[in-house]
């Protein structure tokens, strides 16, 4: 079991990905999530989880995150037989 930190995170959810994504990325922001810096825009970051990668803009680490795409990880694509 990974122990995750209880740190206040906002999320707003602009083009309604739905409760389980705003949750998730939640959890995994608590965690220590992989964050990698967008290196072309200032503030904008994706955040990997075991599945998905969540595209967000922090412009601010007070955590306040604008969740702005969602989509698969490379390795889960590669799982289910969806990469050509």
């Amino acid at each position: 079991m990974v122990s995750c930190q209880k740190r206040e995170v906002q999320i707003e959810d602009l083009r309604n990905h739905g409760l389980e994504a705003v949750m998730t990325l939640k959890r995994v922001l608590s965690c220590g999530a992989k964050v990698t810096p967008d290196p072309k825009r200032a503030g904008f970051y994706e955040v990997e989880s075991r599945s998905t990668v969540y595209y967000i803009y922090a412009p601010r680490l007070n955590g306040k995150v604008t969740l702005l795409a969602t989509w698969p990880r490379e390795n889960e694509l590669m799982h289910s037989g969806a990469a050509a």
